[in-house]
């Protein structure tokens, strides 16, 4: 029971890997957090359902076109939603993310309406034995995207010059606008990436859960306690933190039941942070933007 609960354990702690780091990755560039980060997960998981299943195109296509759209409501949050109050130098980007979150969630309600639905990925094939345990390929391919995808993120803000723009302005946005960063674009660019892994995020999950207008609501607030447990300003923290809470949190279900899951999890994280205040990996004296 304690091995298949740590299998279930590294796959959702994967995916909530993926939805942290898109918290990560707007805080460390402009010191704020998309807090609709829960409705892009149900947003990319709709909108491949609706291509895939509904208007019958091919499922690489149906996701492509998904996460395409979850960048682009990415840029459309910062763009109207976070911008224009951060210039102002207002806080209220936080009330205004939640907003446009239920916004979203409701519109998707109404025009998807509230039956949930199931979506089948080529991955989502029968179980297989490893070392005793039985072993699904879509449990496997979260696992993989995950580390991809973060083993990605990190090259990228390496090696590439457009990373190493995007870490300038993490480190000093007035000195990246004088070397001819555009920072604002860069800002906008990272929101969108944010908004592409809780797609990511959403897909990959949608065939073990419902896909539906209120999928992403819990998942959004489990990744922002896995991004704070982390440390949102260290990525490697947060996807640390990922795995962490996923086997806990599969540990808990299996040895006492789901109805203590949500009350002990948090409890933990809790507990965690009074001893770690700024994360696992996290540092005080975060810059200001």
């Amino acid at each position: 029971m304690i091995s298949l609960a740590l299998v279930s354990g590294l796959c959702m702690g994967g995916m909530y890997g993926l939805l942290a780091l898109g918290f990560h990755i707007t805080f460390a560039v402009s010191n704020t957090v998309n807090f609709a980060h829960g409705t892009s997960l149900m947003l990319g998981a709709v909108l491949c359902y609706v291509f895939s299943a509904s208007w019958g195109w091919p499922i690489g296509l149906a996701i492509v076109a998904a996460l395409a759209l979850c960048a682009l409501w990415g840029m459309l949050i910062e763009r109207t939603a976070v911008r224009p109050f951060v210039r102002a130098g207002s806080n209220a980007w936080l009330m205004a993310t939640i907003a446009v979150g239920i916004i979203l969630e409701h519109s998707v309600m109404f025009t998807f309406g509230k039956e949930p639905r199931s979506l089948v990925l080529p991955v989502s094939g029968e179980a297989f034995s490893v070392g005793g345990l039985a072993v699904s390929p879509l449990q496997i391919a979260i696992l993989v995207v995950a580390i991809g995808v973060a083993s990605g993120l990190h090259a990228f803000s390496t090696r590439t010059k457009y990373g190493k723009a995007m870490l300038s302005v993490v480190q000093n946005p007035q000195a990246a606008s004088l070397m001819g960063v555009d920072v604002p674009r860069t800002v906008m660019y990272c929101y969108a990436a944010s908004t592409v892994l809780a797609g990511i995020a959403g897909i990959l999950i949608a065939p073990l859960f419902s896909v539906s207008a209120e999928m992403g609501t819990l998942f959004g607030v489990k990744a922002f306690a896995v991004a704070i447990l982390g440390g949102l300003s260290s990525a490697r923290g947060v996807v640390l933190a990922g795995f962490i809470f996923g086997i806990v949190e599969a540990l808990i279900t299996s040895m006492l039941g789901s109805a203590y899951t949500n009350i002990l999890a948090f409890g933990l994280v809790i507990f965690a942070l009074a001893v770690r205040p700024h994360g696992l990996l996290g540092k005080a004296g975060v810059k200001k933007v």
